[in-house]
């Protein structure tokens, strides 16, 4: 059982990971590839990059982690290696990891660019799994036993916030029918009233030009 657990595990964080190149440019203008991702309120984030590459090649990397609140959780600057960044979201927001690769110097290599693997872990995922066995002497089926629980509870979190916001949705889409409603009435009854108007003023106009 522990092997299949752990083999599911393995396949998830392979699922997660995300790689790409990072073609360098020049210039003053920003030139940044921003991956986005949502995160509930007061989730535990670890975000996990790696950059290819070696310092002094011309090339820079920088990194910027920001939420759609407009807080920063991170810029780590001319990034080579294994980099790692922890936070903790303040409300229910999406984020942005954004590469920056700058041009730094000339090494005669065309279209120079740096590898970029990119992971991301969030809720149960971005736990440290190691040192909760070790400091409360968990058996291995055990620690898989309860990350599994907190990978649920996550998960029933997630469901309970959909539920709240389709139910807000709904909320929202039947007070508009209302009020549209109410307003293609008044519209019928402004029209209504207005045609009459206009027969009377006719019909009163037209006698007394004795016409009729």
């Amino acid at each position: 059982m522990r092997t299949i657990l752990s083999l599911v595990f393995v396949f998830v964080q392979l699922a997660t990971a995300l790689k790409f190149d990072l073609v360098a440019t020049s210039g003053h203008g920003k030139n940044e590839r921003c991956i986005r991702n949502f995160v509930g309120k007061d989730q535990l984030v670890v975000v996990t990059a790696i950059v290819g590459g070696t310092k002094g090649d011309g090339q820079k990397v920088n990194i910027h982690i920001k939420d759609a609140m407009g807080n920063d959780h991170g810029r780590p600057k001319d990034v080579v290696g294994e980099t790692r960044q922890i936070f903790t979201s303040p409300a229910d927001t999406a984020f942005d990891v954004c590469f920056e690769n700058q041009l730094t110097g000339h090494n005669g290599i065309s279209n120079p660019s740096r590898p970029i693997e990119l992971d991301v872990d969030i809720g149960a995922d971005a736990r440290d799994w190691n040192s909760i066995q070790y400091q409360e002497k968990l058996k291995p089926v055990e620690t898989d036993l309860r990350r599994i629980e907190e990978m649920v509870t996550d998960i029933v979190t997630e469901m309970e916030y959909l539920r709240a916001r389709e139910q807000r949705l709904r909320d929202t889409n039947e007070s508009t029918n209302e009020r549209v409603k109410w307003f293609a009435f008044g519209t019928m009854g402004m029209l209504v009233g207005l045609g009459a108007w206009q027969v009377v003023y006719l019909r009163a106009y037209f006698r007394s030009k004795h016409l009729i």
